[in-house]
């Protein structure tokens, strides 16, 4: 019998977090609760969960530090939840690091679709890829392979690990060299639906996606100012 996944819940209202351990014990997930954000950061070294549902509103070490900690050791996905609903608020969640943000009250169907979707990806990435085991939906330039079927990225020779959203960012737009999307297209594609209109959640990607490429001689993730972005590939 395959090993259940983890997921570790934080939320400090005991009542919201026992009904998302229900449901996601009856689709087989393993989970505990925990209420605060000390305690969050003790349980996931000991737990060592899959995955992490993570309110933002607890006391003491509130929830954007605590993804702050966990993205700087792990890239175990996290899934942000709160009552905020401001563009500000999801966007600061995006750049800690957070895979997708949820806001309450949310639809239980809806939160175990978006926690297997979340794992799905997660799971997709390969550890150690290899130039020579590339098969599937990838793009190759110079110093650079992205591959969608798997997950995974090699910079010069080296695996850059990054959350899905960035790598299916990387791979759209680097799939359409010299193409140029605008802000709400990549939010569409993407993202989906629920995310049109914060356009600022590209630019945070793409930031992240710089720092950790750099601009190559032989290509870029370009700025077109008033448009959006595209994936230039030099002459």
């Amino acid at each position: 019998m395959a090993e259940k996944q983890k997921i570790l819940i934080v939320d400090d209202d005991t009542s919201i977090s026992e009904l998302i351990s229900l449901y996601l014990n009856k689709e087989c997930y393993d989970t505990k609760t925990v209420e605060d954000g000390e305690e969050a950061l003790r349980s996931f070294d000991e737990y060592n969960p899959d995955l992490v549902l993570l309110d933002l509103m607890l006391p003491g070490i509130d929830g954007y530090q605590v993804c702050r900690e966990i993205r700087s050791k792990s890239e175990t996905p996290v899934i942000m939840l709160s009552a905020k609903g401001e563009v500000f608020d999801k966007v600061l969640g995006l750049e800690l690091g957070a895979d997708d943000y949820m806001i309450k009250p949310f639809d239980s169907k809806e939160l175990v679709a978006r926690v297997k979707a979340v794992l799905r990806r997660y799971n997709k990435k390969s550890s150690k890829p290899d130039r020579r085991e590339q098969v599937g939906d990838y793009v190759e330039y110079p110093d650079l392979i992205v591959n969608l079927t798997n997950y995974s990225v090699i910079y010069k020779g080296h695996t850059i690990e990054m959350p899905p959203k960035e790598l299916e960012l990387l791979y759209f737009l680097s799939a359409s060299p010299n193409q140029v999307f605008t802000r709400e297209q990549l939010l569409d594609h993407i993202w989906g639906y629920e995310y049109l209109g914060d356009t600022r959640t590209v630019d945070v990607h793409i930031k992240r996606l710089r720092e950790k490429l750099n601009d190559n001689e032989y290509w870029s993730i370009a700025t077109v100012w008033g448009i959006g972005y595209k994936f230039e590939v030099k002459k």
